[in-house]
């Protein structure tokens, strides 16, 4: 019974571990109480990133072709970055990040596009947002895009 157990729990906890690393990269927050800390700390904006990290294609090309580039990681440091991830599958998030994700959603996202980079000051307010990827020739429109908002 109890190899049985470890047997169903791996593959959970490798799924997590998984999403984990995919919000550590580039050093994503997925708290938005802690971006917005954050944020006023550096005064800076929030780069929210809605994701569907398990089921939204254009999200996997974009985190592929933009996410991992050094011209991506440069840009970056203007920005706190938080990572809101609503996969279909339940066991890649806990219960408490799905439903702060979800709040989230329904905030700034409300309809539900994916992916979406949305900028957040720090008033809370939406100063730009940027929706879809179609292909690698879109990665320099958001480089431009986040070059253009960005506080810094």
């Amino acid at each position: 019974m109890k190899h049985f157990f470890l047997l169903v729990l791996f593959p959970i906890l490798l799924n997590a571990q998984t999403n984990s690393a995919d919000s550590k990269e580039n050093n994503w927050l997925t708290d938005y109480a802690d971006a917005q800390k954050a944020a006023k700390k550096n005064n800076t904006h929030i780069l929210m990133y809605f994701t569907g990290s398990d089921w939204c294609s254009p999200c996997k090309a974009l985190k592929k072709d933009l996410f991992s580039t050094s011209q991506f990681k440069e840009v970056a440091k203007d920005y706190v970055l938080l990572y809101v991830d609503l996969p279909r599958k339940k066991e890649l998030l806990s219960a408490e990040n799905m439903q702060r994700n979800k709040a989230l959603l329904s905030q700034w996202n409300k309809k539900g596009v994916f992916p979406l980079i949305s900028l957040i000051n720090t008033e809370e307010k939406e100063v730009a947002t940027l929706s879809g990827y179609g292909s690698k020739a879109d990665v320099e429109k958001y480089l431009d895009f986040l070059k253009r908002n960005s506080k810094m």
